[in-house]
């Protein structure tokens, strides 16, 4: 039972930090599958195991390095996070299906389903976000929000392999914050529009 909360709590961590950025938490996840050599932190079973290839590895490096120098760009940050609609959600699935334990335990359509909605919220959060902090500082500001975002993503990462109860717990609540965040500006809308 404990295994099981752990496995979800991982694969909630995991696939929400994607929607912040899709390749720290594939980085993290290849690199905890790869290291310690002798015995590794994760064990990801098949096909998610091609994670912890070199080569995979090296991609994924570049992936990361190209996202973090283009999403502190004012204007090239939005192309990229229009690019990353898709990415995003896909690394949350791949992460969220791929996460320890959840794929014998979870339907794989079902674990893939939930990582897509879940990095797909979290990302759809950040893209309302982002241009409101575009427009207030005239995209002074979205280098400062972006490496937040980097951090938030690499620390969630890091908490949902070693302490996936609190990484799980984490992402829920802000799951919550967005869902309420999204019912009180509608509320807001109803009321702008009765007065």
């Amino acid at each position: 039972m404990i295994e099981a909360i752990a496995g979800i709590g991982t694969a909630f961590g995991l696939s929400g930090s994607a929607g912040l950025n899709a390749y720290i938490p594939l980085l993290v996840v290849a690199l905890a599958a790869r290291f310690p050599v002798s015995d590794p932190l994760l064990e990801l079973s098949s096909p998610y195991d091609l994670l912890a290839s070199w080569w995979v590895i090296g991609l994924l490096v570049i992936l990361l390095i190209i996202e973090m120098l283009v999403d502190k760009i004012p204007a090239v940050d939005s192309i990229n996070d229009a690019i990353q609609t898709f990415v995003r959600p896909v690394a949350g699935a791949i992460l969220f299906a791929g996460s320890t334990s959840v794929i014998n335990d979870m339907n794989p359509i079902l674990a893939i389903m939930a990582g897509v909605l879940v990095a797909g919220g979290v990302h759809a959060t950040k893209a309302v976000v982002r241009p409101a902090v575009t427009a207030t500082t005239a995209g002074t500001g979205n280098w400062a929000v972006s490496i937040v975002e980097d951090i938030t993503a690499f620390f969630v990462s890091l908490m949902a392999i070693l302490i996936p109860v609190l990484a799980g717990i984490v992402v829920l609540v802000f799951v919550a914050l967005i869902i309420w965040f999204f019912i009180r500006r509608r509320r807001r809308k109803q009321r702008g529009m009765m007065i």
